[in-house]
């Protein structure tokens, strides 16, 4: 059975776990990308917004071109 991953059925502990095991590596080998995407999640692991918020916000400005960081590489940089 697999457990919820709600903020109401989790701790900060398991958040940050569940975001650990997500992303991989967080200390990030690839200039920071690694801990860019860990940022990202910051507001589920502090339990303020979910994990599906988070990814559909980032999904639609992916999508819209809205503004955001460019990509360089693996890292990303102000433009």
């Amino acid at each position: 059975m697999n457990k919820s991953i709600l903020i109401a059925a989790t701790t900060r502990e398991e958040r940050e776990q569940i975001v650990a095991e997500s992303i991989g590596n967080i200390s990030g080998a690839c200039d920071g990308c690694m801990a860019g995407l860990a940022e990202m999640y910051q507001d589920y692991i502090d339990g303020k917004r979910e994990i599906r918020e988070i990814n559909m916000e980032f999904r639609a400005r992916y999508e819209s071109g809205i503004e955001a960081p460019e990509r360089s590489g693996c890292g990303y940089f102000e433009g």
